[in-house]
């Protein structure tokens, strides 16, 4: 850095107050905000170039809220969604927190996308900016990266089966695929591994890239400077310029702002739900992934069958690696829209396309009743497990440490109730699924004999259900007795 004085610093500093000489000697403060702050921008402020200062803002606002939840998140299949419930239920405003964090990951996905369509639309990767651009790529890859690893992390039945489906499209992969896909996984089934993974992931690896990779952007960017309206030549600008302060500022601080007010008001009033624990044995369960991946799923259900590997894996890395090419494909002067009519026509079909298989998606689950039906059960068990009190869960499959210790029939009946698959139906501990009713706190409705008359001779409702049949001995029947009524 050049140890030059900007004349009109220069002249402001001799009326700054002693204490900022003090600290302007000591630190140089006053020339890191010039460096900051005087960035000329061609043609002056416009409310255009907002997005890069309010995807930086978000990335801060999930840094600071990822924080606070990993002061109680522990990564592990038995305690994540435990710890995940006493956050949301528990925690003075941790469901609020938690809700601005998962708010946040959308907000920076529809940010990417107001970003990326006004850096093309403008034409703002011409000039040389060739690198800006493809780590604005990697940016984005990592960006979804951390929507990915962090959907799991709850360990409900919604971000359990979701990821399920991702890793093994992940597993689709040539050659390398099944590698990947075990290594992410931590084995061949989804388990405690899995979740200290993806948190590992989520936390620190992916974190670490994006602080890199923003480091970089901003670099590049304040090497190349703005771009500029689309008037301006990308290679000689000739524009007269406007510094970044104050006018810029104000308006990316607005936007900030505005970004503030709107995630708290979405996370107070639409708070995030917390559906019931991950119960691999449920079958009965449809998956759907967050709205961003949703057109990626109906296309991969259009291309499913022997086009999978093309459709699915091929067609995708091809557009990927066409959308990180543009600057050495478009290279030409020219800026205005118009007169870009392949690459700017090539992006509108490719958002028309992309909105299109997300509308269908939806489309294709309301036109079948058995799936729509399903569902709205899914939905419905999410709204009443929230509107539960906090339970604490029990940890290793089975049963609580201090149960296993103070009734040892209470221990044989957990390992029963794991034997008969009553867990695919009643989900692990007897928290309940959209197939079956929970059993937590049946003590109250039945005594034990009428719970042991009942395993043996099914009530109408029972049968109705399709509750298949218990074949156990008087023992083992007043075991797993015992472990229902221990469910608290």
């Amino acid at each position: 850095m050049s140890n030059t004085k900007h004349p009109a610093t220069s002249e402001t500093a001799k009326a700054d107050p002693a204490w900022v000489k003090w600290l302007d000697r000591r630190t140089g403060i006053r020339s890191l905000l010039h460096e900051a702050l005087d960035e000329p921008i061609p043609g002056g402020a416009r409310w255009a170039y907002i997005f890069g200062s309010g995807l930086l803002y978000l990335f801060l606002s999930q840094i600071v809220t990822g924080i606070f939840l990993t002061l109680y998140y522990v990564p592990s299949s038995d305690h994540a969604h435990t710890t995940v419930a006493y956050i949301s239920k528990v925690v003075s405003s941790g469901l609020f927190i938690r809700s601005v964090h998962a708010y946040g990951a959308s907000a920076i996905i529809i940010l990417l996308i107001f970003h990326i369509s006004q850096t093309l639309l403008y034409g703002s990767y011409k000039g040389r900016r060739d690198l800006l651009w493809l780590s604005g790529c990697v940016l984005l890859a990592l960006m979804l990266g951390m929507a990915f690893t962090g959907y799991l992390l709850p360990w409900d039945e919604k971000s359990y089966f979701a990821s399920a489906i991702g890793t093994n499209l992940i597993g689709e992969v040539p050659l390398i695929g099944p590698s990947m896909q075990e290594l992410l996984r931590g084995g061949m089934q989804m388990g405690t591994l899995t979740v200290s993974r993806f948190f590992v992931l989520h936390v620190f690896i992916l974190p670490g890239l994006l602080f890199a990779f923003i480091a970089m952007h901003i670099f590049l960017f304040r090497k190349k400077g703005a771009a500029g309206p689309i008037q301006e030549d990308p290679y000689t600008p000739k524009l007269p310029t406007q510094g970044f302060y104050p006018r810029q500022v104000a308006m990316d601080m607005a936007a900030s702002l505005f970004i503030v007010l709107a995630l708290a008001l979405v996370a107070h009033f639409l708070p995030i739900d917390l559906g019931p624990r991950a119960n691999p044995a449920d079958t009965s369960y449809i998956p759907r992934p967050e709205w961003y991946y949703v057109p990626m799923f109906q296309w991969l259900k259009i291309v499913s069958g022997r086009w999978s590997l093309i459709g699915g894996i091929v067609f995708p890395a091809f557009l990927a690696l066409l959308f990180a090419a543009i600057p050495f494909l478009d290279r030409g002067r020219e800026r205005r829209p118009w007169r870009r009519p392949v690459v700017v026509a090539s992006f509108v079909i490719f958002i028309g396309s992309y909105v299109a298989l997300g509308v269908a998606s939806h489309r294709d689950d309301a036109r079948d009743p058995s799936v729509a039906s399903q569902l709205a059960l899914q939905k419905q068990a999410e709204i009443n497990y929230m509107r539960q009190p906090f339970q604490a869960q029990a940890t290793s499959g089975t049963t609580s440490a201090s149960l296993a210790t103070s009734n040892p029939l209470v221990t044989k009946g957990a390992t029963i109730y794991e034997a008969q698959s009553c867990s695919a139906c009643h989900g692990e501990n007897g928290t309940g699924t959209a197939a079956a009713p929970a059993l937590v706190g049946i003590d109250r409705k039945y005594s034990a004999d009428q719970l042991a008359h009942l395993l043996h001779h099914f009530s109408p409702k029972m049968i109705q259900g399709g509750m298949p049949a218990v074949d156990l001995d008087p023992a083992d029947t007043d075991a797993l007795v015992a472990y229902l009524r221990s469910l608290k």
